[in-house]
């Protein structure tokens, strides 16, 4: 499967109208799905072994001691896949007394992908066609109708698409 991707024409430092405007390419807006628990683990269940009602089992049980090594400061590697991990920010304070728990004003789960799983633009990949290469095509909206993407290899100036 390809990802439709766009071009976009917005300033180079975001917020500053005196940068220079330059194109960039993003994700096409609604042109992925979301899978849920319930999707994958019919998949799996198709593919043999598990039943799909004992794959959400394990998924379901997987999540929730996740979030308990998490919340209790530990990281968590899942073979293949990569590293969960916490991390926080706090405000910064000039005396050492101010300076509690109290200043954390964010904190977030971060992902570090394994090294197995990391993915290549497969247009300038070395290996083409490889297991961990994405393809991607640049919107045409000329051909939208037909395959929601164009045929490849439009290199030619387009209109903004943002008026």
């Amino acid at each position: 499967m390809t990802i439709i991707v766009e071009r976009i024409q917005r300033h180079q430092k975001v917020g500053d109208k005196t940068s220079p405007q330059l194109y960039y390419l993003k994700r096409k807006a609604k042109n992925s799905r979301l899978y849920d628990t319930k999707r994958i683990s019919q998949e799996i269940e198709e593919l043999g072994g598990m039943s799909a009602e004992d794959v959400e089992h394990v998924v379901t049980a997987l999540v929730r001691n996740l979030k308990r090594k998490l919340t209790d400061g530990d990281s968590v590697k899942l073979d293949g896949l990569g590293v969960f991990y916490t991390t926080f920010h706090s405000k910064g304070t000039t005396k050492s007394e101010d300076c509690t728990v109290k200043n954390i004003d964010k904190v977030n789960i971060r992902f570090l992908t394994d090294s197995g799983l990391r993915l290549v633009n497969d247009s300038s990949a070395t290996t083409k066609g490889a297991p961990n290469n994405i393809a991607f095509e640049l919107y045409n909206p000329k051909t939208a109708g037909s395959s929601g993407g164009s045929s490849g290899g439009d290199d030619g100036e387009e209109e903004n698409p943002l008026g």
